[in-house]
């Protein structure tokens, strides 16, 4: 439940933090390349605490680009992308489009994102025309709370004295409520794989099926690999962790908008290796199957005391920076 209005750390964050995600899945076209052929477009990236480009954002924008080359008709029905380097937030990012096919009822896209002449993203997306079929899905968990009983992100963190806590708080353009006790600052003792959340957009979004399924792409790769954080009680503050997407799929399965609630149901069968998988399920809120997903990820975590006496300091100084100044 909300705890009432929450003063921003910062006064330079966006009005509506949606606004975020309509200025970065405008992109810009910006011809032919004149070796390869390839449609080729610009994009645009927001300040971001990290000084990394979001890999949601990247996704989205290249799934934009993809879009901007098939016919309206053709729905994206799935995507499988590897990130290849970090994003620079302060640099441009340009996406070029290649055709792979274009069939009767399906067509086929490779983008590559590019800075600096080097791809920091390379994805392949499928699009198909309206079909009819064989129709059946895994039930939706029963006995969730509503997301209106839940708190957002800004009233659990917008107090906090801490440029990414502000970030999350106020430019995020999606509202996050999770439904279990989340791990951003402290641990969860339960150490289960699991994961799940309730996620939209903060207003109205316009746009076809394809840009909400683009804005979706987005928000699925916020809160994926939590569940194997949760499993083995480690926070996202913890000194020394190092977490990175190595690569992400999702299938979108039926009509949905980014716009209103979506349950964002995650698990983890398997970590090893510094690796670790976690899948993901999307439903509306009456229930249907929108989407599934599927991510690695890289996560390295010091084990030393040294790590363990840091990992207590900044415990005891983050509940310091959450309590409001007097």
């Amino acid at each position: 439940m909300s705890t009432g209005k929450v003063h921003k750390g910062r006064n330079d964050f966006p009005e509506d933090p949606t606004d975020v995600l309509r200025s970065v899945l405008d992109l810009t076209p910006a011809g032919e390349d004149a070796a390869t052929g390839e449609l080729l477009f610009t994009g645009e990236t927001p300040p971001q605490a990290r000084g990394r480009v979001f890999g949601g954002q990247v996704m989205a924008q290249s799934l934009m680009a993809a879009i901007s080359t098939v016919d309206g008709e053709r729905a994206i029905h799935s995507m499988h992308g590897y990130f290849l380097r970090p994003g620079n937030a302060l640099l441009p990012i340009t996406f070029a489009v290649e055709t792979l096919r274009d069939g009767r009822s399906f067509s086929a896209r490779r983008v590559q994102a590019i800075q600096e002449g080097k791809t920091i993203l390379s994805l392949i997306t499928s699009f198909q025309d309206p079909v009819s079929g064989l129709d059946h899905q895994s039930p939706m968990p029963t006995g969730v709370p509503d997301p209106e009983s839940l708190p957002s992100t800004s009233d659990r963190l917008g107090r906090m004295r801490h440029p990414i806590a502000q970030e999350w708080s106020w430019a995020r353009p999606f509202d996050i409520r999770h439904v279990d006790p989340p791990i951003e600052i402290a641990p969860d003792r339960s150490e289960v794989a699991t994961n799940m959340v309730w996620m939209k957009t903060f207003s109205a979004m316009e746009g076809n099926a394809n840009l909400h399924r683009a804005a979706l792409a987005y928000a699925s790769d916020y809160t994926l690999l939590e569940p194997i954080l949760r499993r083995h009680g480690i926070s996202w503050v913890r000194p020394g962790i190092s977490v990175a997407s190595l690569d992400h799929a999702m299938w979108w399965h039926r009509p949905a908008r980014a716009d209103e609630w979506l349950l964002y149901v995650q698990s983890s069968p398997s970590a090893q290796g510094a690796r670790g998988l976690s899948n993901g399920r999307i439903y509306s809120r009456d229930g249907e199957l929108v989407a599934s997903v599927a991510q690695e990820g890289m996560i390295r975590v010091p084990g030393d005391l040294q790590y363990r006496v840091k990992n207590s300091v900044q415990s005891l100084f983050l509940k310091g920076a959450g309590r409001p100044r007097r």
